[in-house]
């Protein structure tokens, strides 16, 4: 299994770079996922888009609706889109597990939009 190191931390992932473990997780396991991924640098805002889609998931074992994340946040409603482009990444860095089932649809080919659906 495929592990991503750091600061003597080890925490294991699945072959997509999802924490199998998200008691692993803190902000330095975030910070390495984005920039590994090439993602935004993670600063107050995108912390606590984050912390926020951590808390939801322990409390209710589903993923946040993304408007609910910028509206909970008192963000603009496409928040997460506009931080992280792809809502994968936000859940990979937010150590949650990957979803059973993603579906995309495109409106064209520069606007794809992700709905997130976890079957367990």
């Amino acid at each position: 299994m495929p592990q991503l190191d750091l600061n003597g931390k080890s925490c294991e992932v699945d072959q997509d770079g999802f924490l199998l473990d998200p008691e692993c997780w803190n902000e330095d396991v975030a910070k390495a996922i984005l920039k590994h991924h090439d993602g935004p640098d993670l600063n107050e805002q995108t912390l606590a888009m984050l912390q926020f889609m951590r808390e939801y998931y322990t409390k209710f074992h589903a993923f946040p609706i993304l408007k609910a994340v910028c509206k909970n946040l008192h963000q603009p409603k496409d928040c997460v889109r506009e931080q992280f482009l792809d809502p994968l990444l936000a859940w990979k860095a937010a150590g949650l597990p990957k979803p059973d089932n993603v579906f995309s649809e495109a409106v064209d080919e520069d606007h794809k939009f992700y709905r997130l659906i976890s079957v367990q």
